[in-house]
């Protein structure tokens, strides 16, 4: 069994810095890679960005690529995703969740999920 926590959400103006961080317990020699996904109201969920075990290998989505930037420390076993000019459309509940098998960018490629942390962006 695998846990994780999010946190470093908040409310945050455009142009605005946050760095969500992921906590992970349990089973941690079953983590590989890892991803954040996020979900805001009435959208399904999507990729962010993603990262392999020793962080030799990172992507990102379309839409935060050259702002959003994902790391990881397995030694503190934690993730992190820096999110770096903000917008209102990030707005929404981000996720971290370790990769399993399958694509990458597909949410049912994960099996363990964090509660999320909700960013909200104004304008």
């Amino acid at each position: 069994q695998v846990t994780l926590v999010e946190s470093g959400g908040g409310l945050v103006q455009a142009g605005g810095s946050l760095r969500l961080s992921c906590a992970i317990s349990g089973r941690t020699d079953y983590v590989a890679a890892m991803a954040w996904f996020r979900q805001s109201a009435g959208k399904e969920r999507e990729f962010v960005s993603g990262i392999s075990y020793n962080g030799g290998y990172t992507d990102v989505a379309e839409s935060v690529k050259g702002r959003f930037f994902v790391s990881r420390d397995n030694a503190k076993n934690e993730a992190y995703l820096q999110m770096n000019s903000l917008k209102p459309e990030d707005t929404a509940v981000y996720y971290c969740a370790t990769y399993r098998r399958g694509s990458y960018y597909a949410k049912r490629s994960y099996d363990y999920w964090g509660q999320g942390t909700q960013v909200t962006v104004s304008s």
